[in-house]
């Protein structure tokens, strides 16, 4: 395998910004010093030259100056309600080649509603939902309680605790409004999908043919070429029911190492090529490319029907925590491999391998 050199590019919280006012969880989906250091390692151990390159303005001058092959891009950015896209724009416009999804994917998938009405529109099954932009908004006819309200532009469940659901029109009210107040954005109200919580990540780019949306008929199977599909993991929240009946961002964040994981989790042949099907028209409609991860709740009131809640084209990569390391792991994938599958499926896009 022919040696590269990496830039991985990545927003770490000890250089994240402080200002007055932020949020207790301003930076929670930012990367860790040893999540850094982790990639660093696996890129190196892949054969390759690796730096790290904080993912700011300063790129314009420290790109330029290590003169990358291609960069692994993991930055959340910091600011504005497309700020994911952010560090991507820069590489677009340096013709710095590039891992995972685009600048257009990046922009819509942080916007969970933009991207639930892109799933609406390609017949897909997501949660009916309302965007609200004031806490008094009357609520929709088609929408009966419970609910569930989270940001509409945020990552690792932020936003997202105990008081999500809502049972009446009061807590409607008082969790729409605090949502906008606390973190300065639309709030997102979905009907709550009772039931499991399961994530399916994939590696992997889609390979012709490809149609509006990935095919499924008799002279047509489900196109799925291309893609390597993790095991489906599911989150036992049982030791949490008393305080967590969803993921919460405590859970994923203070609670991560406590946790017990199921993966693959407990799931008919059946329902995981269902997920798979689905992650994959996700993956495909949303344009993402090189991997991601799919998030699901299976509803107990439509016979464990699967709802799609969000795609992630920017998943975790810390080791043993992240949702999408956890997968590969239930796959017989570790870390060092998952890292450079990664990479080797963004170079071979690139026609660089």
């Amino acid at each position: 395998m022919k040696s590269f050199r990496v830039a991985l590019l990545a927003n770490m919280k000890k250089n994240a910004p402080h200002f007055e006012g932020m949020t207790d969880d301003q930076w929670a989906d930012l990367d860790s010093e040893r999540t850094v250091n982790a990639l660093i390692a696996a890129i190196g151990a892949g054969g390759h030259v690796c730096e790290f390159l904080e993912g700011n303005l300063t790129l314009l001058e420290t790109l330029p100056k290590f003169k990358p092959d291609i960069c692994f891009n993991i930055c959340e950015g910091h600011f504005g309600d497309a700020r994911e896209a952010h560090v991507p724009a820069i590489l677009e416009m340096l013709r710095v080649p590039y891992t995972g999804s685009k600048v257009l994917t990046l922009a819509l998938t942080l916007d969970k509603p933009m991207t639930k009405r892109v799933l609406h529109y390609h017949g897909l099954p997501t949660p009916g939902f309302q965007v609200f932009e004031r806490a008094d908004e009357p609520l929709q006819n088609d929408l009966e309680f419970p609910l569930f309200v989270k940001p509409s532009r945020e990552g690792t469940a932020i936003g997202v605790s105990e008081k999500s659901i809502l049972h009446n029109e009061s807590e409607l009210r008082e969790q729409v409004a605090y949502i906008i107040s606390f973190y300065k954005q639309p709030a997102l109200v979905e009907r709550y999908i009772e039931g499991r919580e399961v994530t399916v990540g994939l590696v992997g780019n889609l390979q012709a043919p490809v149609a509006l949306r990935v095919p499924d008929d008799e002279s047509a199977p489900r196109i799925t070429a291309g893609l390597r599909f993790l095991p489906p993991m599911e989150v036992d929240l049982k030791p949490f029911e008393n305080s967590d009946v969803i993921y919460t961002n405590r859970l994923k964040v203070e609670l991560a190492d406590k946790l017990t994981y199921l993966c693959p989790a407990p799931l008919e042949p059946e329902q995981v090529e269902e997920l798979n099907w689905l992650t994959a028209a996700v993956f495909r409609v949303t344009g993402s490319l090189d991997v991601a991860r799919v998030d699901f709740r299976l509803d107990t009131r439509e016979d464990q029907k699967p709802y799609i809640l969000e795609i992630n084209p920017l998943p975790g990569l810390s080791p043993g925590i992240s949702d999408l390391v956890i997968e590969a792991a239930g796959g017989g994938i570790g870390h060092t491999e998952l890292v450079n599958m990664i990479l080797d499926t963004a170079l071979r896009r690139y026609g660089l391998i």
